[in-house]
């Protein structure tokens, strides 16, 4: 015979062998020893805990020559034959790939044939979801009524898609995932069984990354196993990928630096050597939930899969961390998954790391909460008051904007799109070649042009380039970053030659800001914040 692998070497061949599911055996075993058969049951539960493995041993024990206490007992005719395979009245049926009303039909047809070897026929229908709504109305009425001789059962990891008729005419149980100790436990001799040796790290590494699921422990087993006979943490590090992956630690210190331009830099670096960005948004997923984990479990065993050094470092990162950002964070992020099912990946992902650096981009409840607390630390640092500015009478506000106009050119580019008042040149003033500089940033900066995109305008006076966008996202960008403003320059400088400052534009019949968030911002800019 050739190599088999552990999980299929070391499945359990009778109830009492089966980790973890007590409350499903138990009561299984009790009803076989009362001679309790239902016609059929339901076994459902995540990947790798023991429904089919549980499947064929209830297989096994309802047609026990000499079963005891519930549990076939492996050595009779009926035993060795169903372990064989060579019992034709177990049929074992893939719905994945035979989920249509003829394969449910064909089913229907011998399910009235009477067993020839053994005492019951059993049909063991696998990822039972998986059929057709015209296959599971044609299993209906075999699976409430069958014949004496006939036991079904399903086993599905997606219960919820299993309609109501058919869950009410099941015996169901529930399979929960299995403690990692067992899991350990398991791994530790099936390594005695194999001449193996394996550290304590590393078993407990194994069983972290199997989630619950014997199958997967054991699989992961069997590739380090290849690998050394020595198993070491290192070892299953490399084999459940988890090393090599410095590049989650630097994007979450530049989205907690709210570096923006270089973030994007990462993401587009991380693209080119063939990343898959919906990959990416999974492991930021699993980064941030094991930052989440640390921020909020603070006694007991964390649940996160990682070595030693990587939860040091995770505790590391996790310091500089308000879980509050962290929520915020992990919701973009879901968000960002969701919507790269039907759009540009790499778009989306860049438009992730563009709001996770900029709170201000996003009108959520966690955005603005973080936007208020950003400016909540920025008053703890201190002010520093100017002084008490003139009365605001019309006359005054009048005068103030032509001072503002006759010195101008003395001020310096980033301090116009700061400080710069918002001044009203004429019509006459109209920058006809503004579109020619949109077309520019498409190429130089795409996140800027689509901004100003819509009905954008510019106006020129003296030395001054004054942006017309009723874009909010425009008015952000411009406030949070100076990457995006020497852009602007840059391509105003590529059209015309020649260098302007730069500022917003606004209609004398517009009204005040309503956006309090901004209202809060520009006062603390006139305390020199």
């Amino acid at each position: 015979m050739g190599y088999q692998a552990f999980y299929r070497k070391y499945r359990p061949s009778s109830f009492a062998d089966v980790l973890g599911q007590e409350h499903i055996t138990d009561v299984l075993c009790r009803q076989l020893a009362g001679g309790n058969v239902f016609h059929a049951y339901l076994f459902t539960g995540t990947r790798g805990t023991g429904k089919t493995t549980c499947a064929k041993i209830l297989a096994k024990a309802v047609n026990c020559l000499n079963a005891k206490d519930g549990n076939p007992c492996g050595e009779c005719e009926a035993c060795l034959n169903i372990a064989a395979g060579e019992v034709t009245d177990i049929v074992e049926i893939d719905a994945a790939s035979n989920n249509s009303v003829d394969n449910i039909r064909d089913l229907r047809d011998k399910v009235n044939f009477a067993p020839s070897s053994v005492k019951y026929r059993v049909f063991i229908i696998d990822e039972v979801h998986m059929l057709s709504i015209s296959a599971f109305n044609a299993l209906l009425k075999t699976l409430e009524e069958p014949p004496a001789h006939v036991i079904f059962i399903l086993a599905t990891t997606e219960v919820h898609k299993l309609p109501a008729t058919i869950l009410s005419r099941c015996q169901r149980f529930d399979f929960k995932r299995i403690e990692n100790d067992k899991l350990i436990a398991r791994i530790n001799f099936v390594c005695r069984e194999e001449g193996l040796k394996i550290s304590e790290t590393a078993a407990a590494l194994i069983a972290s990354a199997a989630d619950g699921g014997m199958r997967d422990a054991l699989s992961l087993l069997d590739l380090c196993a290849s690998k050394s006979n020595d198993i070491t943490e290192e070892i299953v590090m490399a084999v459940c990928g988890l090393t090599g992956n410095e590049y989650l630690n630097d994007l979450a210190c530049l989205f907690k630096n709210r570096d923006t331009s270089a973030a994007l830099a990462l993401v587009d670096k991380l693209y080119l050597n063939g990343i898959d960005m919906l990959r990416l948004c999974s492991e930021l997923t699993t980064f941030y939930r094991n930052l989440m984990i640390i921020k909020t479990v603070k006694t007991g065993e964390l649940p996160i899969v990682c070595s030693a050094a990587q939860l040091e470092r995770f505790k590391e990162i996790s310091e500089g961390y308000e879980l509050k950002e962290i929520l915020r964070t992990l919701s973009l992020l879901q968000e960002a998954t969701v919507n790269m099912q039907n759009s540009d990946r790499r778009c989306e992902f860049e438009m992730f790391a563009v709001k996770v650096c900029t709170p201000a981009l996003s009108a959520d409840f966690a955005s603005l909460e973080q936007r208020i607390s950003d400016l909540e630390k920025m008053l703890q640092g201190g002010v520093k008051p100017l002084a008490a500015p003139a009365p605001k009478t019309e006359t005054k506000v009048k005068e103030t904007k032509k001072e503002s106009l006759a010195e101008a050119p003395a001020v310096t580019a980033d301090e116009a799109v700061a400080e710069q008042p918002e001044v009203k040149p004429t019509v006459n003033g109209e920058l006809k070649q503004w579109g020619e500089i949109v077309e520019v940033l498409k190429t130089t900066c795409p996140l800027m042009a689509g901004a100003l995109s819509s009905g954008s305008r510019a106006f020129v006076k003296d030395k001054f380039l004054l942006i017309d966008c009723k874009s909010q996202q425009f008015l952000n960008l411009m406030r949070t970053n100076a990457t995006y403003k020497n852009h602007i320059k840059n391509a105003i400088f590529k059209v015309l030659g020649e260098n302007y400052s730069i500022g917003p534009y606004k209609e004398e019949s517009e009204g005040e800001e309503t956006d309090p968030l901004s209202i809060l911002a520009d006062k603390l800019k006139q305390l020199e914040i």
